[in-house]
């Protein structure tokens, strides 16, 4: 199957979703009608880097699910409201036409989860696979909007759900620890089909968050991203993580601390916000630490009350 004979399924398999889209995928261009504030975010998945076809970590279905999701998490984490995506793919020549098509529904599937419209994008023949989304989530005001950068000496920390998974999942897939019945299936669709938080978001700005950020990377580097935006620092507890069913038998196979693989383990997609001492206890959050005076830093105290340096996952570039 030719270029033009894939996207002519694309377009018989993806559906617009909105009324903002004017012209969508079959135009050299989409056309798409603005609301007041425009949130863009863009995360690609690559082929060796992300995941891997033989033996697979991921199918193209999960592929693109996550691509999507990946996408979406980071206007999830902004508070804004999902909108359209645009999808560039790169095909290998070892790919059929069914594979590629089974890529776009795992896109297609998660788009429709939230409401979101594929109005566009580009396929091209490539050496790996790839697959980048470029998501775009819409705001009336900007004041609707949640940044990294708004955290206060005294704000609480607290994330929205459990931590660990993705990357335990990871391990069970691979082989190198089983969290046995029934956690590995969890697990490892936890690394697999993630979801991005709106709802979390949702809750978070009601109880009145001044930062937010979603996990993509582990706590321990996206706590560290939220509190250099933020000009501060952080002491965060690591018992007081919630941690994944499942994450401690892992560890336990890997001959780690499933705290430390809670704070490090990245791709989980939950979200980290600062809301202020007098807020609310948001519901389905845990309170995880205390935003400090930039001086003192970022420390991640254990059970026995001492810092432990702890880093989370950063993408090796060149």
């Amino acid at each position: 199957m030719g270029e033009l004979s894939l996207i002519a399924a694309f377009e018989e398999l993806m559906e617009p979703r909105s009324d903002r889209v004017v012209r969508w995928i079959g135009d050299d261009a989409a056309v798409v009608r603005a609301r007041g504030f425009a949130v863009t975010g863009v995360d690609a998945l690559v082929e060796g880097v992300h995941f891997r076809l033989g033996p697979p970590t991921m199918g193209f279905a999960d592929i693109g699910h996550r691509a999507m999701a990946a996408s979406l998490s980071d206007i999830a984490a902004m508070g804004a409201d999902p909108g359209e995506a645009y999808v560039a793919v790169g095909v290998p020549e070892r790919m059929g036409a069914a594979d590629v098509l089974e890529l776009a529904a795992g896109l297609e599937g998660m788009a429709a989860r939230y409401g979101v419209s594929v109005a566009g994008g580009d396929l091209v023949a490539s050496p790996t696979l790839f697959c980048t989304v470029t998501a775009v989530g819409w705001a009336d005001s900007a004041d609707e909007l949640i940044g990294r950068d708004g955290a206060r000496e005294g704000d609480g920390l607290w994330v929205s759900g459990p931590l660990g998974a993705a990357a335990a999942g990871l391990a069970v897939i691979t082989g190198r620890a089983t969290a046995g019945e029934p956690w590995d299936e969890a697990l490892a669709a936890a690394h697999r089909r993630p979801e991005p938080r709106f709802d979390a978001a949702a809750v978070a700005r009601e109880a009145g968050a001044r930062a937010l950020i979603d996990l993509s990377d582990g706590l321990a580097t996206d706590a560290v991203h939220l509190c250099a935006a933020s000009e501060a620092g952080a002491r965060i507890e690591l018992d007081a993580l919630p941690v994944a069913p499942g994450v401690a038998e892992v560890a336990a196979g890997l001959g780690e601390d499933p705290l430390v693989l809670a704070a490090t383990g990245g791709e989980d997609f939950e979200l980290l916000a600062a809301l202020p001492p007098e807020a609310p206890e948001p519901p389905g959050f845990t309170r995880v630490g205390t935003v400090l005076p930039a001086g003192e830093g970022i420390a991640f105290t254990g059970p026995d009350g001492r810092p432990r340096e702890l880093r989370g996952y950063e993408h090796p570039i060149g």
